[in-house]
């Protein structure tokens, strides 16, 4: 049952429209029955709710998610990420296919979704372009998209082989979905546990560099245009890969990229705490990547905002740090650091980090939402924007607890979730 809900007063933050400003929104029927660009005066009722003060946004998309199930359900599960998504204000999440077993089959992708349906956020299946993720053999790609497979990846690690790489990218192109690759070549990065630099040297640690990840960027573009596909770049961590984005988007190629929250806030440095929530794949870089992510982000080189959301059980992250695994959970700190690191900061608008956040996402990845327009699905993310909090792990929906941001302060979260009408998370009184 589809509730009618009218939100007032709250500040409409739409980069379709490009309206920013105070306004009032009629749900009815699961969609955006109205939008009146004015604060609406008088009335009341259960299906009312005053949003003055706060931001009014279409449902923040996180395309890049680890939700473990099946085969890692102490860590997560569908339902627990997806609580986890809509606690973080996310309305839709794309999972990616590197679970036990991998989701490399028809079967698998249909697994994902009817677990789904029961779950409170929307939840996308990406599927493996190999069988198993072993860079082998490709999966039956045409098959599973027909299943609802929004895009391709083997997330965790890049396909290393290039005529392997061709063949993916041609039948990604006859899909009609973006190719979401994990740039790194295996042979670089060996068994490298952070950023090759100065830090890694002072603390004896084996150095992953940023070669490793650049150049499968230039590969995969490159591939890209040979096949006139889709390709999107992962969790983008390097000045170097920056600029190579930026450069394939100048040539008009069709390439997309994405940046994660600790990429554009953590350096490397940090890792002499030896704390094993720091241990990222790719790794946390240097100032400089930092500043040039960032800059990739306000000038739109970067096109979207995601969190690479990925739980580990206390006791894996409790081994040396040589010996952690790769990986932080995210969905529920995102939007703080967007609010406190980037637009606190100026280097995003609202609507700027709405677009990346959610008007992007659903671009790429062709699915609903993005929008408040009449018609749209009433999917809706509003944000205190002033709100003060500390990040306290043992708060968390998520079933996992590692997060480097344990105890910071940030400015801005999600106070209420709307999917398809229905409120699914309210901090509201």
């Amino acid at each position: 049952m589809k509730n009618n809900l009218v939100l007032m007063g709250g500040r409409i933050v739409d980069p379709v429209t490009g309206y920013m400003g105070t306004g009032t929104i009629h749900i009815s029927g699961g969609k955006i029955a109205k939008v009146e660009k004015r604060k609406k005066t008088g009335g009341s009722g259960k299906n009312r709710i005053d949003l003055k003060g706060l931001l009014v946004c279409p449902g923040f998309i996180d395309m890049h998610v680890h939700l473990r199930e099946p085969g890692r359900e102490d860590e997560e599960t569908i339902m627990s990420g997806s609580e986890a998504a809509a606690a973080g204000g996310f309305t839709s999440i794309v999972c990616m296919p590197n679970t036990e077993p991998p989701i490399d089959n028809v079967e698998a992708v249909e697994y994902i979704n009817d677990r789904a349906m029961m779950a409170p956020v929307k939840v996308y299946p990406v599927g493996a372009v190999t069988v198993g993720r072993k860079g082998e053999n490709l999966t039956e790609m045409l098959e599973m998209s027909g299943c609802g497979a929004v895009a391709f990846s083997d997330d965790g690690s890049g396909v290393q082989n290039n005529d392997l790489m061709r063949r993916a990218l041609e039948y990604v192109r006859a899909c009609d979905v973006p190719l979401i690759s994990h740039c790194e070549f295996s042979d670089l990065t060996a068994d490298g546990v952070m950023n090759e630099s100065y830090v890694s040297t002072q603390l004896g640690l084996r150095g992953i560099p940023s070669v490793a990840e650049e150049l499968m960027v230039a590969r995969d573009i490159m591939l890209a245009e040979y096949t006139k596909s889709r390709i999107h770049i992962a969790h983008v961590s390097t000045a170097g890969s920056v600029e190579l984005v930026k450069r394939a988007k100048k040539a008009k190629s069709n390439v997309t990229a994405e940046a994660t929250p600790h990429h554009f806030t953590l350096t490397d440095d940090l890792v002499k705490s030896f704390n094993t929530n720091l241990k990222v794949s790719p790794p946390l870089r240097t100032r400089k990547d930092i500043d040039a992510v960032r800059k990739g982000l306000k000038d739109g080189t970067i096109d979207a905002i995601a969190t690479d959301h990925a739980p580990h059980a206390v006791e894996e992250k409790e081994f040396e740090f040589d010996y952690a695994p790769f990986g932080i959970v995210g969905l529920e700190t995102a939007i703080g650091l967007v609010a406190t690191e980037l637009v606190g900061k100026k280097v995003l608008t609202w609507p700027q980090a709405v677009h990346r956040l959610s008007t992007a996402p659903a671009k790429i990845l062709n699915i609903p939402g993005g929008t408040l327009e009449e018609g749209a699905p009433a999917d809706i993310t509003v944000i205190d924007p002033s709100l003060e909090w500390v990040v306290d792990p043992d708060k968390f929906k998520s079933l996992s607890r590692n997060t480097p941001f344990a105890g910071w302060k940030l400015k801005g979260r999600a106070v209420m979730t709307i999917v398809d009408g229905n409120i699914v998370y309210s901090s509201l009184q």
